[in-house]
C-alpha cells in the first residue's frame, strides 16, 4: 500500500520561503508522475506542480501563478519530492498536499494516492 506523507508547512511572512517534503513508502518512482495541490479557504483543490519521472529523465510542470517561485523535485535515493516555495505571497495560504499515480508513464487529471495534507500559512 502506497503511504504519502508531507511535512514543513509552516507560517511565514510575504516574501519567505518554505520546503514541503513528500515521503513515499511502497512506491517505485520509474514511469510516474507525481504532485503538488493545493486547496485554498473556500475554493476547490487545485493543482500546483507535477514531475513526470521517465528514466533519468524528469518532466516539470507549474501553474502559472507559482511559475518561476517553486521547484519541484524528486531524490529516488530519499523515496522523497519536494516542493520549494520562495516569494511567498497570502494567495498561497493553503494545505497543500502530495499526490501520486500508479505508474502509467504520464500525468493523469484524477491521482490514486494522497498524503494527509500540510499548512501553509503566509501573512502580509
Amino acid at each position: 500500500q502506497v503511504r504519502l506523507v508531507e511535512s514543513g508547512g509552516g507560517s511565514v511572512q510575504t516574501g519567505g520561503s518554505l520546503e514541503l517534503s513528500c515521503v513515499a513508502s511502497e512506491y517505485n518512482y520509474n514511469n510516474k508522475c507525481m504532485g503538488w495541490f493545493r486547496q485554498r479557504p473556500g475554493k476547490g483543490r487545485e493543482k500546483v506542480a507535477h514531475i513526470l519521472i521517465l528514466g533519468n529523465t524528469t518532466y516539470p510542470y507549474y501553474t502559472d501563478s507559482v511559475m518561476g517561485r517553486f521547484t519541484i523535485s524528486q531524490d529516488n535515493a530519499k523515496n522523497t519530492m519536494s516542493l520549494q516555495m520562495n516569494i511567498l505571497k497570502p494567495e498561497d495560504t493553503a494545505v497543500y498536499y502530495c499526490a501520486a499515480d500508479s505508474g502509467r508513464g504520464f500525468c493523469p487529471k484524477t491521482f490514486p494516492y494522497w498524503g494527509q495534507g500540510t499548512q501553509v500559512t503566509v501573512s502580509s
